[in-house]
Order: C-alpha cells, then structure tokens, then sequence
C-alpha cells in the first residue's frame, strides 16, 4: 500500500471562520497529508489572503474553478474539505465528486432533507469517498463506550440522556458583526434550524453511535430565546430509540455559563456508562450493585477500538484535535486501500449519517411546530 503524502484541497475556513484551521490540524496531524490548495472565501480578496497565510501552494477564487483545475493537474488534490455554512455544502460537493475528487464534509450534511438526499445520489453516482464530521465519534473512550455497549456488559439499554450546551449565542451577536453567528441565523444558509442543526446533530450521532441504536421518533420543543431570531438557540426533546429504549436530548447555545458541554449517560439492566468532552480521558462504568470504576485512555485494559484511537502515553490528555484527527486518519485509510485495489472498509462518519441526521433536524422542527407532538424519524 503506497504510503505517499495525500493532497487535500479546502473550500471555505478562511479568514475569520471558526472551524478552518481545526480542519487543517486535523488532516495534518498525522503527517499522511497535506492542505495545498484552497478557495478559502467566496470574496476573492479574503480567499487570497488567507492561502497566503496558509502558505498554500494554489489559491482558487471559486469552488468551481479550483475542482476543474485540481482534476486537471496530475498532482491535483487526493480529497477535498468542505468547511462553508451548510446551503453551500451540495453545490461544493457536487463541484468536486462530478470532477473524481474524494468529499470530506462538515455537518449537517446540507441545508435541508432533500438537499441532503440528492447528496446521497451524487456520493453514489461518483463512486468517491465521503466522510462527515462528527468529531465526537473520534474520542477514544467514546469508541471504548460503544465497544462496551456491544459487548453486552450494559445489558439491556433502557435509557439514554444526553445534553449538548453552549452559552455564545446568549447575546444577538448576529447583528453585532459576527459571521459565524450570521450565517448559523439566516434560514437562507443555515436551514430550518440553528440549534438542533449545529450541535444537536452531534449528540443526535453520539446517542446511535455509542448505542448502536437508531432513533425512531422525537418528541420536541425548540425555543428561540433571544428576541428577532428567525432559528432555534435552545431544544429540549424526548427520543424513543430500537428496541425500546427511552431518552432524553437537551442542546442549547444560550446556557449561561457552558462552554462545550456534551456529555452522555447510557443505563442498561447490568451497569450505567457516563462521558463529558470536558473530561474525554475518562469513562464511568457503573456496574449494578458495585461502586463505580474509571476507565482511562491509553489503558492496557482497553478494546482495540479505544487504543487505536489513542496517541498519547495514559495520563497524557487527548482532546478535541486528536478526536477530529482520528475521523481524517480512517477516512485516509480508508483513500489508502482504494489506491491499492481494496475495499474501502467506511467506518467513520458518512452519508447515511448524514441522511439521519437532517431526517433528525426536520423530525424536531416539524415536533415543534406541530405543538411538540412525536414525529418519526
């Protein structure tokens, strides 16, 4: 298996955005790639001077040209990063799948169900790989967690509770001159939904991931707490999930005081399990009728799942960019047996997640309005 640097290209993250250099450490932690070329804004000027900064090798001022000329070059990129607000994720993808270039995607996967299906036609048409960004799914003890779930040691799954909080939208920071605030606000190019959309999509993925369940139904209420906002800043939902299991999914960007606060907590009929991001080193196993125990990453006890996604020594944090890294190390791997005629094994993040989460966003929106009725998913 050739084991040469990948070339990876990204549209969008440029001057000013939030998620763009995480992307780049991300890709390039591991030293299997290398960001080379970009059209990094959709005003020329920004895109310019933000792959000079970059020290890109080539600075496109469009997503259309920069995916017609990389397929044209014969060392053009490997795969591209699609790191713009959600109602440019279809057309950007479709550039760069239609010319044979590999998608890495943030989510949510588009700006509504429907964009997110014909997304689904375009990734199977193109034969290419597509990953989704659901970075959470890449904490060690969060894969230890869904491998203690499936082991049965959790028994049977009764009850799922998971929150998600932040406090940054707590002011009108959209009519304040905040982008990122901006474009999260403006149905035009967020979709239905801020909140859910943002981050309850995450914890929507983490609730399946680590279950192994998938969710059928919600019962929800969106809320819009700071005055004139067109999206949600705060959701509170019931899930029902396969096989009879019950939860709870709080997400919120008005929490006075949180910062990233994603934590879940699984019980099951033979023990309990407890995760925080703010704390990602560490998962609490609650076994029925004992004390509590702490597994720890980088621990020989471990699964296999937990050590390949751990980099460091035990009592060495890992944190954020070192989840994020592991989805791009998967998906590289994954670009790597496809150039030396194998099948791509596709355990990272993809379409159909990103499928069921936009069925998730709708689901809610559609709840909520309706007088926060179940809606199925």
């Amino acid at each position: 298996m050739s084991m040469r640097q990948l070339r990876a290209g990204i549209v969008g993250g440029g001057r000013g955005a939030l998620i763009g250099a995480v992307h780049r450490i991300a890709a390039e932690l591991d030293g299997e790639a290398r960001i080379v070329a970009g059209a990094m804004s959709a005003d020329p000027e920004t895109a310019r001077a933000s792959a000079a900064a970059w020290q890109l090798d080539r600075c496109y001022d469009c997503y259309a040209a920069m995916a017609e000329g990389e397929a044209a070059l014969e060392d053009g990129i490997d795969f591209v990063i699609v790191a713009t607000p959600n109602h440019l994720h279809l057309p950007v993808a479709k550039a760069f799948l239609e010319a044979g270039i590999h998608v890495v995607c943030d989510k949510p996967l588009a700006a509504s169900l429907d964009e997110a299906q014909a997304m689904r036609e375009l990734v199977a048409a193109s034969g290419r790989l597509f990953a989704l960004t659901h970075t959470y799914s890449g904490y060690p003890m969060v894969r230890e967690a869904k491998e203690f779930v499936a082991s049965g040691r959790l028994g049977e799954l009764r009850k799922v509770q998971v929150e998600y909080n932040q406090d940054w939208l707590m002011a009108p920071l959209e009519r304040q001159g905040n982008k990122q605030a901006e474009w999260r606000m403006d149905p035009a190019r967020a979709g239905i939904s801020c909140c859910v959309g943002d981050i309850g999509t995450h914890a929507k993925h983490l609730v399946e991931f680590v279950s192994g369940r998938k969710l059928l139904s919600v019962c929800a209420e969106l809320t819009s707490f700071v005055a004139g906002r067109q999206l949600d800043d705060d959701a509170s939902m019931l899930l029902r999930l396969e096989g009879g299991a019950r939860g709870t999914l709080v997400c919120s960007q008005i929490a006075c005081g949180e910062e990233n606060g994603l934590n879940i907590r699984l019980y099951g009929s033979k023990a309990g399990l407890e995760w925080h991001q703010v704390a990602p080193n560490t998962l609490h196993v609650k076994p029925a009728g004992e004390s509590w125990r702490r597994f720890r990453a980088g621990s020989s006890y471990l699964g296999d799942a937990a050590t390949r996604a751990t980099r460091t020594p035990a009592g060495h944090s890992e944190g954020y960019l070192e989840a994020f890294a592991n989805i791009y190390r998967d998906f590289m791997a994954d670009l790597r047996r496809i150039e030396a005629g194998e099948a791509a094994l596709r355990d990272y993040p993809g379409i159909e997640d990103g499928i069921r989460g936009m069925r998730f966003v709708q689901a809610a929106v559609e709840s909520s309005r309706k007088g926060t009725v179940w809606v199925d998913l």
